[in-house]
């Protein structure tokens, strides 16, 4: 099929994992289509760099007229869709994103796959970081722009694809976990969380599903798992192959001694992290990431023990360690007027909302942090985590929260009857002695901060989505007000 395809169509081309292999498919010299809903950027300017043509909607002459070589299908797409309707009626190859992404892209080559609830794009970019500036030339794609390389794909010479594995479900006509399709060779687990409640029911459908992914590595193969997470611990129990335990720690506690790889004598400044790492018959490194927040260390340390899995000395991939860029949306400074700076981070599980302030208190310790939240996905949306939200927010000097809108949340594993309440959460909050406002808009939370915000405060956006281009219209409201 590879050698065949000359024009490949992408329905609901505006994911990130979607529009990633679009692109990648593109640069190869294809033709590459598309369609969508309303896209919103970086994935719709990113796009229109690559020259795709996206059309709004979806509609069976989008397929039918020109019947490509081959159609994939985005797990956004409910069955429901008629432009995939059309194309599986008439016979046209079709493939999930998934499947599409390793028979195009990973089967000849070594799969690392970065799974896990927290850390995944972080990491994943990580990993090919470090295996491009060590000279690997590694291929990779990845669920966010990796600054290093301004592209969240790159089609690399060397031996390694490096992917970024979701546990969500593959498509309507597959409902098996996406990483299931990757066939890792190596494997890295960040985390284990309950999460996605619109497809698991509960943290045990969640484990059954990761520990299946172990089950299914092959002899020789390796996972690098995160022994700080007794869920993930749990999961790697029966392991067929070779486990790699990472960690963040202290030196002689009873948990470090079953540690293979970790790092401890966390030192922040406004350059980054610095971290001794100590590893198996060698001597103790110290490091220095240009990140901040321990969930990000715990995000290097994967990576750098991917990297040696791969054949990078600790020594080569330490010292390239330094000029790792990030990646967009994640703690990104999108800005800084009338001395407010205002970040934009891509957090919206209570674990990495925490994660997210506990990291930005580290880096600015002067002013105030103001944390602006949108519940934006099909988890957050709902009554879940309501508490646990007030948990992890609390460490903000104020909060903002945008209301969740009256509209159904999609859901297989129920009929969903409570929703997040935002101004609950402000109650919640102004009770702990934290100010805190539930809004309607974003017109409604930008006024607030506008009148609100001081020199020398950071703002903290937190969505997963557009969230109205709130950053771009704070920003420009902040200049005005001079």
């Amino acid at each position: 099929m590879v050698n065949a395809l000359r024009h490949v169509h992408f329905i609901a081309i505006g994911g990130t994992g979607m529009g990633s292999l679009a692109g990648l498919l593109k640069a190869r010299g294809l033709e590459i289509t598309g369609s969508d809903r309303a896209l919103y950027p970086p994935m719709s300017t990113a796009l229109a760099e690559w020259g795709i043509d996206v059309v709004e909607g979806f509609r069976a002459e989008h397929v039918l007229t020109r019947r490509p070589d081959l159609v994939v299908i985005g797990n956004a797409v409910r069955g429901d869709n008629p432009e995939a309707l059309a194309a599986i009626e008439a016979g046209l190859p079709y493939r999930s994103f998934a499947d599409a992404l390793y028979e195009l892209a990973i089967a000849s080559k070594h799969s690392l796959a970065v799974t896990g609830t927290h850390g995944k794009t972080t990491t994943t970019s990580l990993c090919a970081y470090l295996l491009h500036a060590t000279g690997r030339d590694p291929s990779f794609l990845v669920g966010g722009i990796a600054r290093d390389f301004e592209s969240p794909f790159r089609e690399g010479a060397g031996d390694h694809f490096v992917v970024e594995g979701d546990e969500y479900d593959t498509a309507f006509f597959d409902k098996t976990p996406k990483f299931f399709h990757y066939h890792p060779e190596t494997l890295i687990i960040t985390s284990v969380e309950f999460d996605h409640a619109d497809i698991y029911r509960d943290l045990a459908a969640v484990k059954s599903v990761f520990a299946q992914l172990v089950r299914n590595m092959p002899q020789s193969g390796t996972i690098i798992a995160s022994w700080d997470h007794p869920t993930v611990r749990e999961v790697v129990a029966n392991s067929p192959c070779r486990v790699i335990r990472y960690g963040v720690g202290e030196v002689g506690n009873e948990q470090a001694s079953d540690i293979d790889f970790m790092a401890h004598s966390l030192e922040v400044s406004p350059e980054g992290t610095r971290f001794a790492l100590e590893s198996p018959g060698a001597s103790v490194q110290t490091l220095l990431l240009p990140l901040h927040g321990r969930f990000n260390v715990e995000n290097a340390v994967a990576a750098l023990v991917a990297a040696h899995v791969l054949g990078v000395s600790l020594e080569e991939s330490g010292a390239v360690l330094p000029g790792f860029q990030g990646v967009k949306r994640r703690q990104e400074l999108r800005g800084c007027e009338g001395g407010v700076r205002v970040i934009d981070d891509f957090a919206h599980h209570p674990t990495a909302v925490r994660g997210s302030i506990e990291a930005l208190r580290s880096r600015y310790v002067t002013g105030r942090l103001l944390a602006v939240f949108e519940p934006r996905s099909n988890t957050s949306r709902r009554k879940l985590f309501q508490q646990e939200y007030v948990d992890a927010l609390k460490g903000a000097d104020a909060v903002l929260a945008l209301e969740v809108p009256a509209e159904p949340i999609y859901s297989a594993t129920g009929e969903v009857t409570e929703l997040f309440s935002a101004p609950e959460l402000a109650s919640a909050l102004g009770a702990k002695g934290i100010e805190a406002g539930s809004f309607a808009s974003v017109e409604a939370i930008v006024a607030h901060l506008v009148g609100g915000a001081q020199d020398g405060d950071t703002v903290l956006i937190m969505s997963n989505g557009g969230f109205g281009n709130i950053w771009e219209k704070l920003l420009d409201a902040l200049k005005g007000r001079d």
